[in-house]
């Protein structure tokens, strides 16, 4: 009997230690599925009020091949760009709300409304005839970035899986926004190799973007600019709560 009077007198105790193990206002998140698509995804996630908080996320893609070629070369009318030579990387910087509709402080399903704000480095090699006699084919690599400045909404519910760690499941997002860029080619061209690569340039299809290309002597530039839009698929963030 007096064991259980000690424990009883501790246990409102022992329930604040419990309480502040569990707790904590700050989360920070490894997004494992963005390695599917060789990136590197890490979030901050910080309690405002019971059921809302505030989230910073840092994406980062090293300069490689293209990923999900497929889809590019269905979306793009074009057998002048070397998809297979193409390369691209990114990095991304997302500022999001987040109200949780149930569970309370950053537990349960929640809706997000963010801004995303991207740059993409590319080179993308373009084909042209250098010569005819004999046929000659070079590639032009355009070098350049792609800036988009995005707004969506995403859905996903949020799990407190131990003490200290947390699970976030991404269900699904979406943003649509506008983007600006430049690629450029420095070469000596002749005439003859202006005019191919100019021809190549123009025939390119990518709607709804808009493309402008210069060409001269030392080489060609292309503007780019129209929308932007991407979707943010199933994913799951593994976080550690303090």
């Amino acid at each position: 009997m007096k064991k259980l009077l000690v424990l009883a007198m501790f246990l409102p105790f022992l329930q604040a230690d419990a309480q502040k193990l569990i707790g904590g206002k700050n989360i920070i998140k490894w997004n494992v599925g963005s390695m599917a698509a060789r990136n590197l995804h890490f979030t901050y996630e910080r309690s405002l009020t019971k059921n809302i908080s505030f989230s910073l996320s840092y994406r980062t893609m090293s300069k490689g091949a293209l990923p999900f070629k497929d889809q590019f070369k269905e979306a793009i009318n074009s057998n002048d760009i070397n998809l297979d030579n193409f390369q691209i990387g990114n990095t991304a910087i997302t500022p999001e709300l987040r109200f949780y509709l149930s569970m309370g402080r950053m537990k349960g399903f929640y809706l997000a409304p963010y801004v995303r704000f991207a740059t993409f480095d590319l080179g993308a090699p373009i084909k042209y005839t250098a010569s005819t006699s004999p046929l000659v084919e070079k590639e032009a690599v355009f070098n350049g970035k792609i800036k988009s400045t995005s707004a969506g909404l995403m859905i996903g519910y949020q799990f407190q899986i131990a003490t200290k760690i947390v699970l976030d499941f991404q269900i699904i997002g979406g943003h649509y926004g506008t983007s600006k860029g430049d690629l450029n080619f420095a070469s000596t061209l002749n005439s003859f190799e202006q005019a191919e690569l100019k021809k190549n340039l123009d025939e390119i299809d990518a709607k709804p973007f808009k493309f402008t290309n210069t060409v001269n002597s030392s080489g060609a530039q292309i503007k780019s600019d129209g929308p932007w839009a991407g979707i943010r698929a199933v994913n799951i963030g593994l976080g550690i709560r303090f």
